[in-house]
């Protein structure tokens, strides 16, 4: 009993939802810098304001990923997850670029991203759940296309409603201007039709199904998979609990006897937060309630393939480039391409509409780039097309600081939209041959902790690396974005590989 190989338009319907997804990400990206410059955030606080993304992924994705696997209702396991992300995210969009103060402009970044992830993280799954392995790069890849369509779009969105339909770019200091406004209003209306699109045009297996044919392809394939692993004695939680406990209040207690920055709270907070969460599961052991998500995702987190525990070093360095670049690249380009600082002046306008024209290009690059990766991956392997595409990537970024013609870092935005295309395709192909089918979701959740750690390690150390260390220039801010790729890149040297017959993808797939 195999899982059957599904048509071009299965993989499109089952996919198009992250075509709005992404249109709301892609908006938030591109655009929350601005609101919170336009309403009074300085520089140097801006990496701590955007802490409100990865720390809500954090939370959310693992949740979601362990219900939606034991979930099965009418409309299946992962698309009534798919829809209350989508209204959710829908009125987070309208009432955002409203905000009259900055407090509730980043209160709104939490409840938008947190509504993002509800419907972003079963998306995942679900290409594992309906697809046999040799399909999942096509899958992934699918989802690649339509993030780069969407981002494209709504990163365009700005300077295509002022520059061709007049709608004003400039606002009174300390308002957002209403080319900002109408590209949310229009972003949360094409987020909620794809969404829908692909809630009641798919359909899903029941759970009997899935796990037989998660066996068979198993058994057929020959998959290597690691043995069962048996999770840590409560003692060794405990030791570990009470050692980042007391590591993460020593450290805090550091911060603030010495007046350190803030943003190290986060870190040094979320340190002892480990420690308090691995004390509690020993306690819930003890008293045998471990059958609970919080229980279940430590455990799962202890025993996560050796595949998944190598791919989290790529995704640390990875993401940790991309948050920098989504961080710095409005005052980086404002201040060192069109010399503005000033919020309410037309250059400033100018050049944060040109950023939207760039974050464009990279995801239009990415959505095409993404029809080469599944051939790719056939001709070389899984692992070296990820290489590649990530020292492509790091050039690409640092060469921001040596471009000075804005016109020209277009040629800098294409290998940003190949590692882009990459980074959101080849590892979650990697990974998710690893991965069960019973587990698939909250997998794929504890999988965004290495998505979301770097993005809190940067929001937390990134200003004060910057003030102390850079200069307090953004621009330097890509310079390290470059180099962390170029880890990345390294890192993949240690993913395990496979090669698998003909018959999963042609050649060696991993």
């Amino acid at each position: 009993m195999h899982k059957p190989t599904l048509g071009f338009w299965h993989i499109w319907n089952m996919s198009f939802g992250f075509f709005g997804i992404q249109i709301a990400f892609a908006l938030q990206n591109t655009n929350v810098s601005r609101i919170f410059q336009t309403l009074g955030a300085p520089i140097e606080t801006l990496p701590l304001l955007w802490l409100a993304a990865p720390l809500t992924g954090l939370l959310v994705q693992p949740v979601i990923g362990y219900f939606s696997d034991r979930t099965w209702t009418k409309l299946g396991r992962r698309r009534p997850y798919f829809l209350a992300g989508a209204i959710l995210t829908t009125l987070a969009l309208l009432v955002m670029p409203n905000s009259p103060m900055l407090w509730l402009a980043a209160v709104m970044l939490w409840l938008l991203d947190a509504s993002i992830n509800v419907s972003m993280e079963p998306f995942r799954a679900f290409v594992g759940d309906m697809l046999p392995s040799r399909q999942r790069t096509q899958g992934f890849a699918m989802q690649t296309i339509f993030i780069g369509a969407g981002a494209t779009v709504a990163s365009a969105a700005t300077w295509i409603l002022s520059d061709i339909f007049g709608v004003s770019a400039v606002a009174a200091a300390g308002q957002i201007p209403d080319n900002v406004k109408y590209s949310f209003y229009i972003g949360a209306f094409a987020l909620f039709a794809s969404v829908m699109w692909t809630v009641l045009t798919s359909r899903e297996y029941p759970p009997e199904e899935l796990a037989a044919y998660d066996e068979a392809e198993r058994t057929s394939m020959g998959l290597p998979r690691d043995p069962e692993r048996p999770p840590q004695s409560s003692s060794r939680y405990l030791g570990s609990g009470i050692g980042y406990l007391i590591a993460g209040l020593v450290a805090s207690a550091a911060v603030y006897r010495f007046n350190g920055a803030q943003e190290l709270y986060v870190l040094t907070g979320g340190v002892a937060a480990l420690g308090a969460g691995f004390i509690l599961h020993t306690v819930l052991r003890a008293i045998g309630q471990t059958e609970n998500f919080f229980s279940h995702v430590l455990e799962d987190l202890n025993t996560m393939p050796t595949v998944m525990k190598r791919l989290a070093w790529v995704q640390f360095f990875s993401w940790a480039a991309l948050f920098m670049m989504w961080i710095y690249s409005t005052p980086a380009v404002t201040s060192f391409h069109f010399g503005a600082v000033d919020t309410s002046s037309e250059a400033y306008s100018e050049g944060a509409n040109w950023v939207g024209l760039l974050f464009a290009t990279y995801n239009g690059i990415a959505a095409v780039y993404a029809l080469l990766l599944p051939m790719m991956a056939k001709r070389f392997n899984r692992r070296v097309t990820h290489a590649i595409n990530l020292v492509i990537g790091g050039v690409s970024l640092a060469s921001f600081y040596f471009i000075t013609d804005p016109t020209l870092l277009w040629i800098s935005m294409i290998g940003v939209g190949i590692v882009w295309a990459s980074i959101l395709t080849m590892p979650y192909a990697i990974l998710s041959d690893a991965l069960p089918a019973e587990k698939m979701g909250v997998y794929m959740g504890i999988f965004n902790f290495f998505i979301v750690i770097p993005q809190i390690v940067v929001g937390s150390l990134m200003g004060i690396a910057l003030r102390i260390l850079l200069g307090n220039e953004p621009i330097h801010a890509f310079l390290v974005a470059g180099a962390s790729l170029g880890l990345a890149a390294l890192a993949v040297i240690f993913v395990p590989g496979r090669r698998v017959s003909s018959t999963t993808e042609a050649g060696p797939t991993a």
